[in-house]
């Protein structure tokens, strides 16, 4: 069995490949592509060369792990039926490449249990799901004191807005960008000189910006959280003095769990949390070159999205 394939052959060098699959074992399922996301985040990282030591790091390799697919096979011990629509974050099932993340390909190979049926009406915002979960996973780790200032507002950081929103916050968000400050639903946007508050209680950086937490310290109330919900690829430090006299914690918000796809399923179906208005680019498989330049270049582009559904 085959699948076209994005493949990073190598930093910077990219291409659209047939691959073999491995063969489907009665737990597994087999799903054809109908839309796969560009991460600006760990694929930036991939395509750059700049990511850190990684499990299962190296070259040449699949990326990504937003996709969105139907269920062509089911073997019997899959749970999963003909037909389904679901969510797959990424796939390892290619015999000439690594699945680090797996994702962009035209058909995969994934066990069934971690392919999650969604709702029809979705679509291609269905790739956000896992974005979604990364989000409230930052969020409600511990829900006594949601965020009440989010740095960046690229997608991540929009859905951390729009969950605390959800949960009865009132988030402010940073963006230096003025590119990025609008699209705001129910949370303020401004630049980090335009807000005077000192006493946030829970601080959420989604910028990726390895120096930032001497500037955020300052803004922290005593006993204040900073939450590190990006992808830093450089050592992260700090000033110990400011962060002792504030008794500052400092908490990393990993990957996502079931139970946080779970919960952002429950928002999305209840009306409570909306993916509209955060897919702003799409590309055939065939023009894979401008789709992640332009994913990982362009600050007007909030999310790329590749489109399988003519891909041979």
């Amino acid at each position: 069995m085959k699948s076209q394939a994005i493949v990073l052959q190598e930093p910077l060098k990219l291409a659209l490949c047939p691959l073999s699959l491995t063969e489907p074992t009665a737990d597994d399922v087999v799903v054809d592509v109908e839309w796969s996301g560009i991460s600006t985040g760990t694929e930036k990282l991939l395509w750059s060369g700049r990511m850190p030591p990684f499990p299962g790091m190296g070259y040449p390799l699949v990326p990504g792990y937003e996709s969105i697919g139907r269920v062509v096979e089911a073997g019997h011990s899959s749970g999963r039926a003909v037909g389904e629509r679901v969510f797959v974050p990424g796939a390892n099932c290619y015999r000439e490449a690594r699945g680090l993340f797996g994702g962009a390909a035209s058909r995969l190979v994934i066990a069934g249990k971690k392919a999650t049926p969604v709702a029809e009406d979705l679509g291609e915002t269905g790739i956000l799901l896992a974005l979604a979960a990364t989000a409230h996973h930052a969020v409600a780790q511990d829900a006594r004191v949601l965020p009440e200032l989010i740095i960046g507002h690229g997608v991540l950081g929009r859905l951390i807005a729009r969950i605390v929103a959800a949960l009865g916050g009132t988030p402010t968000v940073w963006e230096t960008n003025p590119i990025r400050q609008a699209g705001a639903t129910d949370y303020a946007v401004l630049p980090p000189e335009a807000d005077p508050r000192r006493d946030y209680r829970s601080i959420c950086d989604v910028s990726g910006d390895s120096e930032i937490i001497d500037s955020l310290v300052m803004r922290l109330a005593h006993g204040g959280e900073i939450t590190l919900a990006g992808f830093y690829d450089q050592r992260v430090s700090f000033a110990f003095p400011a962060a002792f006299m504030r008794e500052a914690r400092i908490r990393i918000a990993a990957e996502w769990r079931p139970q946080d796809m779970d919960a952002v399923t429950r928002l999305i179906t209840e009306g409570r949390l909306r993916l509209d208005g955060l897919i702003t680019h799409t590309r055939r498989p065939g023009q894979f070159e401008d789709a992640y330049v332009t994913a990982f270049t362009d600050p007007a582009c909030l999310k790329m999205v590749l489109d399988w559904r003519t891909a041979a």
